[in-house]
Parts: structure tokens; sequence; C-alpha cells
């Protein structure tokens, strides 16, 4: 993908990102997911119900890669079983790490594959990714 294609699909998820929202909600999981070492602070909501993403939300501040990569990742799990999005959450960090991965299920979040060309802007492209895993294989033990 061309890299200017790829900087207006970043900063389109930044400037108007897909499910911000807070979503205070018993029926919504919640994970917060920050990074220590800048302004990253997010709040991500998760609706699960039959092993289904039903519904994904954020609210919070952070930088322009944490946002959109949040945005795009939403975009790509609403709908998912929790296998389906544990898979893709994989998939997209094996990417991130320059790990063998399957490009063909990442859509738009592709746009993150030479990330690790920035190795301080992969916790920023990743930090979305850790608070789902988590929430997710907190909610499979739940089961």
């Amino acid at each position: 993908m061309d890299a200017n294609i790829k900087r207006e699909i970043i900063m389109e998820h930044y400037t108007h990102p897909k499910n911000r929202l807070r979503k205070e909600s018993p029926d919504y999981l919640k994970v917060n997911t920050r990074n220590a070492s800048c302004i990253d602070n997010l709040d991500i909501y998760l609706k699960i119900k039959n092993d289904i993403l039903e519904d994904i939300v954020f609210d919070g501040e952070a930088c322009a890669i944490s946002i959109s990569s949040t945005s795009i990742m939403i975009t790509n799990l609403i709908g998912k079983t929790v296998s389906e999005a544990l898979n893709y959450i994989n998939n997209f960090t094996a990417m991130v790490n320059e790990e063998k991965y399957d490009a063909n299920i990442l859509n738009d979040a592709i746009v993150y594959e030479d990330i690790y060309k920035q190795n301080n802007r992969k916790n920023c492209a990743l930090l979305p990714y850790k608070g789902i895993k988590e929430a997710l294989e907190d909610y499979l033990k739940t089961k």
C-alpha cells in the first residue's frame, strides 16, 4: 500500500475516529489501557453476547497513532466471535513485531505494517490491542 494512502487512512481515523463514545453500562466490560511514558490513556468498552463482540466503543486521550489504531481495530472487531477477535489481535501483534502474520484478515490495520521502523510508535499502535486482548482473556476465564 502506498505511503500516502496509509497516511490518509491513519489521519482519517484520528480526526474522525469510529465508535468514540463513553459507555458506562453494566452490559459493557470496561478496560483501561495506558502508556506510562506518554499521554495515551484509553477506556475501551466491550459488549459481548453469545461470544460475539456486539459493540465496542472507546474514550480517552491519546496520540494520533493510538487513536487511529483503536478506531481501525474496533471497526474490524465488531461482529467477530471472541476467537476470531483474538486471532485478529494476534495477527496484528505479529505484524507489528515483524513476525509471520496473515495480512488478509487485517483490512485497514495493514497501514501499520511498517510501524516497527519507529520502535517508540509500536507501543502506540499496540496499546488498544493489549487492552482488548486482556478483556477478552478475562471474559474467557469467566465462562
